[in-house]
């Protein structure tokens, strides 16, 4: 695994600088990578490290979702909150109602099993959006109006909704007993539930360290071992009680920022250096799961279901803008922004032929679903990273600078390492 581990950090690197001088998005270059090298194509990854390919992912992920609690100002949140809590939903509503009646049409679905496929697509992707307002909010692009940040907080919490609306379609669909109400129930609950014990942990971090001062790179490994168990937590109590992990993670980012401004930045810089290896084993891990077979087989009925649905995604996520203080091109940057499938269609795109195998029912439909779930990954992660970052780059301003930028911390932070403990 060690030497796939390699030659995949390599060719990664190479793809990134490759595609950042031809002006698109590192990050494309290396969901092609996965995608070319993995199992479905030439099949020359490593079947020892796909084999951990999931939890590399979430490492990654939580990586990322660090970053982005670390740049989550209470002042830019206060301001943006009520449009991130219509974003995580609203959209979402719109593209999943839309699939729900076009698919049978378009794929010979029934009502319900459209209605799971559109709760599979309705998710936008963190792992796609999130590292890029984390470049956007280093570089101050739209950072006046807190857009980076509106965007940060509204996919962590769209991809909450959309699970939890997954979960009681099909357990309606097989017929397995779901309390629909405690489901429901179930979303502002796992919100609160995260944000609650990852502000609380955060807080006794900040004690801890304030207590012992110990030197960056010791605080940054002892917050990603515990956000990594969080989500374990999360799945040991998912038939219990409702916990978004992810959220709690960049709760812990959020209340170190407000305590002690110069630890957070501090460490935003440490993970901005993981991230250089995080970002390559994500998108080639998420790209090793597209099958390129499978995402063709639906044809253009399926690519033209997963346009449609897009377009009422966007007519949703306009709604949601409606009397903001965003202006036309800022507001079609947010439409693009919230574009990009990948993370949850990897995730549970063959969870419903699972589920129908084990309920002994005919899996055909969800045949059709996971093909069209690796298909949307297929046409909408490469090309949403590339519209988001070019629209990102001509339609947001540039704030002024800081007084106590990021970097500056990072630059401090540097110069100090050697004398902590």
């Amino acid at each position: 695994m060690a030497v796939g581990l390699a030659e995949l950090i390599i060719l990664g690197l190479l793809v990134d600088w490759l595609f950042r001088h031809a002006r698109v998005p590192g990050l494309v270059g290396m969901l092609l990578v996965g995608v070319i090298f993995g199992p479905y194509v030439l099949g020359l990854l490593s079947p020892a490290l796909l084999g951990v390919s999931s939890d590399l992912r979430l490492i990654a992920l939580i990586v990322i979702l660090l970053r982005a609690g670390f740049d989550l100002s209470k002042d830019v949140l206060a301001r943006v909150g009520r449009m991130a809590l219509l974003l995580s939903c609203i959209p979402a509503l719109f593209e999943g109602v839309a699939i729900m009646f076009l698919g049978p049409h378009l794929l010979g679905l029934t009502m319900m099993e459209s209605a799971i496929l559109g709760s599979v697509l309705a998710a936008v992707s963190p792992a796609v959006v999130v590292p890029l307002m984390i470049r956007f909010i280093e570089e101050r692009k739209g950072a006046r109006k807190g857009i980076p940040t509106l965007l940060l907080a509204a996919s962590s919490i769209d991809d909450v909704f959309v699970i939890v609306v997954y979960s009681v379609l099909i357990g309606a669909y097989t017929g397995r007993h779901v309390s629909i109400a405690w489901k429901l129930a179930g979303i502002p609950i796992s919100i609160l539930t995260g944000v609650g014990v990852g502000l609380l942990i955060g807080w006794g971090l900040y004690l801890l360290f304030q207590r012992f001062n110990p030197r960056a790179t010791k605080r940054i490994l002892v917050i990603l071992g515990i956000s990594i168990l969080l989500v374990r937590v999360e799945h040991l109590l998912e038939d219990r009680l409702p916990f978004a992990a992810l959220l709690a993670v960049m709760a812990i980012g959020f209340i170190i920022l407000e305590k002690r401004e110069h630890y957070a930045h501090e460490l935003s810089a440490k993970l901005g250096k993981i991230w250089v290896f995080a970002e390559i084993i994500l998108f080639a891990m998420v790209g090793a799961q597209v099958n390129v077979s499978l995402a063709w087989r639906t044809g253009m009925a399926g690519a033209a279901l997963i346009f449609l649905g897009l377009v009422a995604r966007s007519v949703g996520t306009w709604v949601c803008l409606l009397g903001s203080d965003l202006n036309v091109r800022e507001r079609i940057f947010v439409v693009i922004a919230y574009i990009p499938k990948a993370t949850v269609q990897a995730a549970i795109g063959a969870a419903p032929l699972a589920a129908m195998k084990a309920a002994g029912m005919d899996t055909h439909p969800g045949d059709i679903i996971l093909a069209v779930a690796v298909l949307s990954i297929l046409l909408t992660a490469p090309l949403g990273a590339w519209a988001i970052s070019l629209t990102g780059e001509h339609f947001l301003e540039t704030a002024p600078p800081e007084v106590h930028s990021a970097l500056d911390a990072a630059h401090e932070s540097e110069a100090s390492e050697e004398s902590g403990l």
